[in-house]
């Protein structure tokens, strides 16, 4: 069979630990023979970060934005202990995030559902994606602790040096806490483009939820910026599509979101959907089951795993032992990619391509052969247990059967 020619080059980001070594495992055993792959490459892992002074990522993310898809591997977002394992100058920033700000991107995820995985909330027989406005909030706040008998205040100076304050607390029986949160219209109405963008691309309704009879101000501008772009932008083409937007009280959201089918689009504020993502995912079966894209509003796609670099699995790779760690999130951060390309391009063979190697994935899984921590959530019967390697050759030889 002839290999599948590629237009345009992909962005592929590499990264760290266990998912470095699946990364390469999944383009030698799945991915390179059958396609002849065009990527501009880009080594983010830990040490090549550190070796330019993590210039690297934002060489990755301009190059993202000049050819509109990019795929990404796990990477570490260094703490205190990584200092000297790695021997780093700096904690170097997430990866992600740095990614996220430049793209100005809204995060999609999704789990994957397979056959012998019963969501532990069982009216869930359909995906629900949750979209997260990766800017602001307590993500970019400023801490400070307040001595009892101090008095807080929000102080904001207007370009002709007009001051106005509010008050936030008189501290006069004791000491306490406060944090300044912002966000911009900009970014809000970026993220509020980018959801309705994806639902259009997807079919699916998209359903948003804030506080604002309490945050009158800052929820509640979060409210109107979608209201007012939904209403002038996207109606028509909604109703076109036969979906629908649909706002409610964040509380009544989660109320409404356990009692649900899924199968919608979830848009969430930063903290909002960093949580409910993690219950999402945990609900569902597993977070190595979970897609991830980043998509800006100008149309551009960052796929990736939803999960870390699995660093307790590569001590042990290291030692020689045998893992069996879960690869799927990352093979369809790759098949969400060549999808992608492929409709920017138009191969549909790449398209289908990619359609059949997930294809291929599932039915492994459904075919009782799977890695550790699927095989513990499975209730098939005739389930096997195999390591992290064997299970991409079983993926490979289904796939072959399909081409």
């Amino acid at each position: 069979m002839a290999k599948i020619q590629m237009k345009t080059p992909l962005v592929e980001m590499d990264g760290d630990e266990m998912t470095r070594i699946i990364w390469k495992e999944i383009k030698d055993i799945l991915i390179l023979p059958y396609v002849d792959l065009k990527t501009e490459y880009y080594d983010l892992g830990l040490e090549y970060r550190e070796k330019t002074k993590d210039q690297v990522t934002i060489d990755s993310a301009n190059a993202t934005k000049k050819y509109g898809v990019a795929v990404k591997c796990a990477t570490i977002t260094p703490n205190a202990a990584r200092m000297p394992e790695y021997n780093l100058s700096q904690m170097w920033k997430s990866p992600n995030g740095t990614i996220r700000a430049m793209l100005d991107g809204t995060v999609f995820r999704a789990p994957i559902l397979v056959k012998g995985i019963t969501p532990y909330i069982p009216t869930w027989t359909k995906p629900i994606t949750i979209a997260r406005h990766a800017y602001g909030d307590v993500y970019k706040n400023v801490e400070m602790k307040c001595p009892k008998d101090s008095k807080a205040e929000l102080v904001l100076t207007d370009k002709d040096g007009n001051v106005s304050k509010e008050t936030i607390y008189d501290f006069k029986d004791s000491a306490g806490i406060i944090q300044g949160l912002h966000n911009k219209e900009s970014s809000i109405a970026s993220f509020a483009r980018a959801c309705f963008n994806y639902a259009l691309d997807t079919k699916q309704d998209v359903w948003f939820a804030t506080k604002d009879t309490i945050s009158k101000k800052y929820d509640h501008t979060f409210k109107d910026v979608f209201a007012e772009i939904f209403e002038k932008e996207y109606k028509e083409k909604f109703a076109a599509a036969g979906i629908e937007y649909f706002y409610t009280l964040i509380d009544d959201a989660v109320a409404r979101v356990i009692r649900s089918n899924g199968g919608y689009i979830w848009a969430c504020k930063n903290y909002d959907g960093d949580v409910m993502s993690d219950m999402v995912a945990t609900a569902y079966g597993s977070l190595a089951m979970m897609t991830s894209v980043l998509v800006s509003p100008d149309g551009i796609y960052e796929y990736e795993a939803a999960h870390g670099t699995v660093q307790r699995h590569y001590y042990k790779h290291l030692k020689g032992e045998e893992t069996s760690t879960n690869s799927v999130a990352t093979l369809f951060a790759w098949t969400g990619a060549l999808r992608k390309r492929g409709e920017l391009d138009e191969l549909p063979e790449l398209m289908a391509f990619a359609d059949k190697l997930e294809k291929a994935t599932i039915k492994t899984i459904e075919d009782g052969v799977m890695t550790g921590d699927l095989y513990l959530l499975s209730k098939l019967e005739n389930k096997q247990k195999v390591n992290t390697e064997d299970f991409l050759k079983a993926v490979d030889e289904r796939l072959k059967a399909m081409l």
